[in-house]
């Protein structure tokens, strides 16, 4: 084990479920104490814009091809699959736990934990501490907490909300520790139902979705059947989309307020300047753009685009990043501050010299984004899309589905992607940018590394 250091920061990360770019501006806490303090990253994305692969991605610094975690549900995705692949051998938890430090998961882990393979109170090794949802996790109410292997039910009582009892277990875990931590914070805001705490339930009354230019799109003649068959969002659906969109704002008030709790946690311990504190989601969401009422899985900025924000030492306050940066980089992130290795697996890039203000000379040209239909069609994909693979660069966005459709989208001129190019581009742009998506594809370990700096030929 590596020797602790009590200089080492400490790392707290706070992972929304769901949340979409271009809201944090509505929380307080999250503005006052994380964007105006630290560096916002103005182009982050996802591997998946689905929950349990995305996580991970995350957990293990892999790309979707790489990790096998291929959807939300077994047998070829969920916990149950993370569980029989064997992938919980080597998360950023072992990593973190093997450098010295005192680790923890509270919240949401992964879809269907802990499934059909494992012990209602079974623990992943690699965290310290426990507390996640077994049961009726999104309702925030009602719900089992596995704490540290006992099942615990808790109930309907303002008390009971999760987000609050997830930020009362930070505090105390935070007061508690007498080395470095590392603190992996998942409420379920504002996933469905978007349940909020009672003191939250009549916030917004007047707030209405954003409207893009993507909003009910007009034309969709020129894109993949999937989105051509969308039917229009009659007003008495564009009114569901507000409400639905109020209801996830009330819902975050609850993490916004755990945001807070973990603060003044720091603070009082006078652990504050020494602590990174990352605030970002596992995926975006659709809420009447594309003619999606609601939902995810697409290739479009709204379901890969999220927010990270960070804060920490070196970090300059009120600043942006505009490298791109992908949900894989997370875990070598935090293995780079908190002095851990990261096995040779991992695909990701450490951000920690983009914190730094220190950049280096080469950095990644474009991301990769895969999805896989489940077999069962009934296990929670909100959206008709085919499987697909996307390349999301610095201009633009290339999807190539199974079906054999394709999309193209020149991000500078068309930045809410209206126009569908794939079919009058130059056919050099597309060769160049089919070759770049097939190297990514194929990428596994440091050669993602390489990949996804290839320079167009």
């Amino acid at each position: 084990m590596a020797a602790v250091s009590a200089s080492r920061p400490n790392i707290v990360v706070v992972m929304a479920d769901d949340l979409e770019s271009g809201t944090l501006p509505y929380f307080p806490n999250i503005t006052r104490h994380l964007v105006r303090e630290g560096a916002s990253f103005q182009r982050f994305f996802v591997t998946n814009s689905w929950c349990c692969p995305s996580r991970a991605s995350i957990l293990r610094s892999q790309y979707v091809h790489s990790h096998g975690v291929l959807t939300n549900t077994a047998p070829e995705g969920g916990f149950d699959r993370f569980h029989t692949l064997g992938l919980e051998r080597s998360t950023v938890g072992t990593w973190m736990q093997q450098a010295g430090y005192r680790t923890a998961l509270m919240g949401k882990y992964l879809n269907h934990y802990p499934g059909a393979t494992a012990e209602p109170a079974f623990v992943p090794p690699g965290w310290n501490e426990w507390a996640v949802p077994v049961r009726a996790l999104y309702d925030e109410y009602g719900y089992r907490l596995n704490e540290n292997g006992g099942l615990f039910d808790y109930g309907w009582s303002e008390e009971d909300y999760l987000s609050d009892v997830l930020a009362r277990k930070a505090r105390d875990f935070i007061a508690g520790s007498k080395q470095p931590f590392f603190l992996l914070l998942t409420p379920t805001g504002p996933h469905n139902p978007a349940n909020p705490a009672v003191r939250h339930a009549g916030a917004f009354p007047l707030v209405t979705a954003p409207r893009p230019p993507s909003f009910n799109q007009e034309d969709v003649s020129r894109e993949p059947h999937w989105l051509r068959s969308r039917p229009w969002i009659s007003e008495a659906g564009r009114d569901r989309i507000d409400e639905r969109f109020r209801a996830r704002l009330r819902s975050m008030l609850g993490v916004d307020d755990l945001v807070g709790t973990v603060i003044e946690a720091l603070r009082e311990k006078g652990e504050l300047d020494n602590t990174y504190i990352f605030f970002t989601s596992d995926n975006g969401f659709h809420l009447g753009t594309r003619r999606l009422p609601q939902g995810k899985t697409t290739p479009f900025e709204e379901a890969i685009r999220v927010p990270l924000v960070v804060r920490g030492p070196g970090v300059k306050a009120d600043s942006k990043i505009r490298q791109m940066g992908v949900t894989i980089d997370l875990a070598p992130t935090f293995a780079e501050l908190g002095g851990a290795k990261a096995p040779p697996f991992a695909e990701g890039r450490s951000l920690a010299p983009l914190l730094r203000g220190r950049p280096p000379e080469q950095w990644r040209k474009h991301t990769l984004i895969e999805f896989v239909r489940p077999v069962n069609p009934s296990s929670g994909a909100q959206t008709p899309v085919p499987a697909y693979q996307a390349l999301r660069t610095n201009r633009y966005t290339y999807v190539r589905y199974d079906t054999g459709e394709r999309q193209l989208y020149d991000l500078a001129a068309d930045p809410y992607q209206l126009y569908n190019l794939a079919d009058c581009a130059d056919p050099v742009l597309v060769t160049r940018l089919e070759g770049l998506l097939r190297a990514m594809a194929a990428c596994s370990g440091a050669t993602c590394r390489e990949a996804d700096s290839l320079q167009p030929q």
